[in-house]
């Protein structure tokens, strides 16, 4: 099977994308009726769980790592850069165990708790509603609250709304007592997590009919309008979106999906950062079948909610290997390599084409934890590959989507998913620059290409690109830049199109201006 893989690679590369042929994309960059790109989509997410929080986000104001009122100074800017527009938090499984007055008041007085999901860890509450939403105001994203169904109350799901978002009343006097006068601007509230699993080991009725009381008594105050998000399904449970449609309907604003690219949940997951050509090419085949998963969601969502009332979230995506060795099994900490960086990049080109229903996205985490952006070992951080493929796409975010003609060359993985060997993605921003990124997922072959506007190319193109010489590279603390973006000029203008060379293992991103 792998020869077979191959043999399916170099085909391609040798009659379609070799030097002496050239294969032609087409980008209609003069598309009007194209759909937005909710920058939502580059969604990130904070758990409670290892060091995602404590070391990754958090410090304290008392730490020797340079810090901004206990948040680290590097990671804020990290992220800062990234322009990360929504964060949920607290979870995640550990949501279905937070309560959250353990987390306000002086930090010497809260209670500690055991993190029973996630490694035993003694959670001290350090980090709690003020210091998340605080967090939210400095880096200029929306927080997305993610509510205690499982282990909670209706009451203590109400009250922390009303903590939250009040102007006045006996939860605004609390949180007045705690330090914060002015309410926060809350926009997401997720009604549970994962609800089938960790959450509650529900049934999709019983579920629903949970969701109804509890999103009954979380109201809307002053100005504050609560934007209410169903616990959907893992993966292919098309059952479980099926219910929710028919019994919660109109009553929540979207409905969340899971769905992770991992080898299988039973024995090893496999290594972060020693692979295979075969385990290569399969992460990128279980990693595009979300497309599939996504379609067979919006379908079911279709028949019940035919006016797109309803938005679809993946508020849980990315790898999932083993974690490194020596580390707590619980805490989940594995490294981030170019082959990470690839599935990131296809992810965001498969997201692109369907944020007609698809409102929102968040990796999972963004600190330390699975296909985290950054992580940190004392007073280092590193950029992980994926982070640079965030960066390098945050330019679209709220641009058109632009609709591109990619020819369909696909391989097949040994479990009989196909997946791309190439691939692209494009948008136009609203100052009319037009941003296309490119991937081209061999390990082996270059592939020379034709861009063709509906415009010829008038203006000037900037590239990057992020590549390295092994798929298995990633940066750690003594090699920090091992995977680092580039400029990238191997392209030309001829006739008014672009001429480029894409190659092996890489992503390019170009930006031509009007």
């Amino acid at each position: 099977m792998k020869k077979f893989i191959y043999a399916v690679a170099a085909l391609f590369f040798t009659a379609g994308a070799s030097a002496q042929q050239n294969v032609s994309i087409l980008v209609h960059d003069q598309a009007t009726d194209g759909q937005i790109i909710p920058k939502e989509i580059y969604g990130q997410f904070a758990e409670h769980l290892g060091s995602c929080i404590y070391g990754g986000l958090w410090v304290g104001q008392e730490s020797d790592i340079p810090n901004t009122d206990g948040y680290r100074n590097d990671v804020l800017e990290a992220l800062k850069e990234l322009k990360v527009p929504v964060m949920r938090w607290p979870g995640g499984c550990f949501a279905d165990e937070y309560h959250w007055r353990d987390g306000i008041g002086p930090r010497e007085d809260r209670p500690r708790m055991v993190n029973s999901n996630w490694g035993g860890t003694v959670e001290d509450n350090s980090f709690g509603t003020h210091e998340f939403l605080n967090l939210c105001e400095m880096i200029g994203c929306e927080p997305y609250i993610s509510g205690n169904v499982g282990s909670g109350t209706v009451e203590e799901l109400a009250k922390w709304v009303e903590y939250m978002t009040a102007p006045d009343g006996p939860m605004a006097k609390l949180r007045a007592e705690n330090g914060r006068t002015e309410p926060w601007k809350v926009k997401y509230l997720g009604v549970g997590n994962e609800s089938w699993g960790c959450g509650g080991n529900m049934v999709p009725e019983y579920y629903s009919f949970l969701y109804n009381r509890y999103q009954t008594y979380c109201r809307n105050y002053g100005d504050n309008r609560l934007y209410k998000v169903a616990s959907g399904a893992s993966d292919y449970d098309y059952n479980w979106t099926e219910v929710l449609m028919k019994n919660i309907g109109g009553r929540m604003d979207g409905v969340s999906l899971h769905y992770y690219t991992v080898k299988g949940w039973n024995g090893s997951k496999g290594s972060a950062t020693q692979f295979d050509e075969q385990e290569y090419y399969n992460t990128l085949g279980k990693a595009v079948e979300i497309e599939s998963v996504i379609r067979k969601h919006i379908a079911i969502m279709e028949q019940y909610d035919p006016d797109n009332n309803i938005d679809l979230l993946l508020d849980e995506w990315g790898t999932w290997f083993d974690v490194e060795p020596g580390t707590n099994p619980g805490h989940l900490y594995q490294q981030n390599t170019m082959r990470d960086a690839m599935v990131a990049a296809l992810s965001f080109n498969i997201f692109h084409k369907y944020t007609e229903r698809l409102k929102m996205a968040n990796i999972a985490q963004i600190a330390n934890v699975l296909q985290s952006m950054v992580l940190t070992r004392g007073e280092k951080m590193v950029l992980t590959p994926t982070y640079h493929v965030f960066r390098m796409y945050n330019v679209h975010q709220d641009a058109v989507y632009i609709p591109v003609e990619v020819p369909e060359i696909r391989a097949t993985d040994s479990n009989g998913r196909p997946y791309p060997l190439l691939d692209a993605t494009a948008s136009k921003a609203s100052d009319g620059v037009l941003n296309i990124t490119l991937t081209n997922t061999s390990l082996t072959e270059d592939a020379e290409m034709t861009i063709c506007l509906d415009t010829a190319v008038k203006g000037k193109v900037h590239g990057e690109i992020l590549t390295s010489a092994d798929i298995q590279d990633h940066n750690d603390f003594d090699s920090p830049d091992v995977v680092r973006p580039m400029q990238f000029k191997d392209f030309k203008i001829r006739n008014g199109k672009l001429t480029i060379t894409l190659p092996a293992k890489s992503i390019v991103s170009l930006c031509v201006c009007p």
